[in-house]
């Protein structure tokens, strides 16, 4: 049973895909600040981050409960290398949202050793998530679109 309209859902991969790009750009500007010593953005950067990245898991979800799955189309090489990237992807994303709490909880509340600690991980990890996000889209439904 499809919950949306047709044409509000074509729109919902674009939107995933604009989200996981400004998460992307949020949590690389976050480090440049954190590492400036610029605190207060840092922290301003990075709940910035965290609400993008809610409103993509939102968007997608939502989007796959009226779709389902979405058939890749790419033949050949597209298709070991689409399927590595979407199973990276896919792994470590399900470790983001704990990975990502644990940090900021420990990074609001001051508790900056053991926020620096989880950060290492985090940042590397909701990094390749985000960035892998954007490309599973473009290959998915751009370079080997179904036609």
């Amino acid at each position: 049973m499809q919950l949306m309209p047709e044409g509000t859902l074509r729109l919902l991969p674009t939107l995933n895909a604009v989200l996981n790009g400004a998460s992307a750009v949020l949590i690389f500007s976050a480090r440049g600040m954190i590492r400036r010593g610029q605190v207060q953005r840092h922290r301003k950067f990075m709940i910035a981050a965290v609400v993008t990245s809610s409103l993509f898991l939102i968007s997608y979800v939502t989007y796959h409960l009226n779709v389902g799955s979405v058939h890749f189309a790419g033949q050949g090489w597209s298709r070991p290398v689409y399927f590595t990237i979407l199973f990276t992807h896919t792994v470590l994303a399900a470790s983001v949202p704990p990975l990502v709490l644990i940090a900021l909880s420990l990074g609001l509340k001051r508790r900056d050793e053991r926020h620096r600690r989880i950060a290492r991980w985090a940042y590397p990890v909701w990094m390749y998530v985000s960035v892998t996000g954007v490309v599973i889209y473009v290959m998915l439904y751009h370079l080997f679109a179904a036609a």
